[in-house]
């Protein structure tokens, strides 16, 4: 027990003296960048060990290769990994310069400071970082959050009453370059109809729309800045449309691809269509592994739990769409 108190007391110290905390509002109305990358050479007191459950995603090696062999974030390692497979741990391992491997998620208990938890499946998601959560270490899952939107409210609920600092995101969404369309977006006249297109397999053996659904659902979230009240998908074999209608009166078109990775937004406008890109320069570190980092270091949490699970209840919905090929409702 005295273990735990003083992760938590350690969370709790970092987070009321950090100079780099920020607080986000659930509705993201306002962005900006605090952090410097010489912010984080100068603090090189508060070192932390991190734990990646899951080597199956490519991520984990790019995490590796990130902390341990870029050293970008100066003091922080990924020290452990566990793999789906001794081979996933071996080659991630390699990769991403990762000391040690452990042969049961759980034997990353007492030894890291910070959990990222990457299954392709997010089904597997909870179950792994519940023992963390009840141990007071941060805990990055990376996208999706869940696989339903029930169980990651009771998950949600047990990180506040245990107040361990829990957050997930897809990079696409969580990025400059998605805060600079908004900005662009939120300054035009006409937005009432939109057009994302990105890579999506309705048949994944991941999750379906779960897997790649994230970097597509997530977006219209931090852009439109409201809640998404019904979805309908047009399943054309493994790809094909959807449609949210949001509760402002936005109608979001989804195009799902499977012939390539890229992602584009488009607008209605009296002209036609106009393709919005962001007119920022890409950034390293990226915002993703800025506020994840800042997470770990201070118990800031850069996005509401609302917002985490208002994703997942669009997936859910996506999901039953796919099955019944009509309206649903989302939760």
């Amino acid at each position: 027990m005295q273990k735990i108190l003083s992760r938590r007391s350690f969370v709790g110290n970092i987070a009321k003296g950090s100079l780099y905390s920020i607080a986000f509002s659930s509705s993201y109305k306002s962005f900006a960048n605090p952090y410097s990358f010489k912010s984080f050479e100068d603090d090189k007191s508060k070192k932390i060990n991190i734990g990646i459950i899951g080597a199956e995603n490519s991520h984990t090696a790019k995490f590796g290769k990130l902390f341990n062999i870029d050293s970008i974030f100066p003091g922080i390692e990924v020290k452990y990994v566990w793999g789906e497979t001794e081979a996933f741990a071996k080659i991630a391992m390699k990769k991403g310069n990762i000391p040690n491997i452990v042969s049961h998620p759980n034997d990353l208990l007492g030894k890291i400071d910070a959990l990222i938890v990457d299954h392709r499946h997010g089904k597997y998601h909870l179950d792994a970082a519940m023992p963390f959560l009840e141990e007071g270490i941060p805990i990055f899952i990376d996208k999706p959050f869940c696989y339903r939107k029930r169980k990651g409210e009771e998950f949600l609920r047990k990180a506040r009453q245990l107040k361990t600092p829990v957050t997930s995101y897809s990079s696409i969404a969580h990025s400059f370059a998605t805060f600079d369309i908004k900005n662009q977006i939120n300054q035009m006249e006409s937005k009432e109809n939109i057009i994302m297109y990105g890579p999506l397999d309705l048949d994944s053996k991941y999750g379906g729309v779960f897997f790649y659904g994230p970097h597509l659902i997530e977006p219209l979230i931090y852009i439109i800045d409201n809640r998404a009240v019904k979805v309908r998908v047009n399943k054309n074999n493994s790809n094909g449309t959807a449609i949210i209608v949001f509760e402002n009166g936005i109608s979001v078109t989804l195009i799902f691809s499977n012939k390539n990775r890229g992602w584009q937004t488009f607008v209605e406008t009296k002209k036609g269509l106009v393709e919005i890109k962001a007119a920022v320069e890409e950034k390293f570190p990226s915002k993703s592994d800025l506020d994840m980092v800042t997470m770990f270091k201070t118990g800031k949490e850069p996005r509401n739990h609302s917002n985490i699970l208002h994703g997942i209840a669009i997936l859910e919905a996506l999901e039953k769409s796919v099955n019944s090929g009509g309206w649903v409702n989302v939760d």
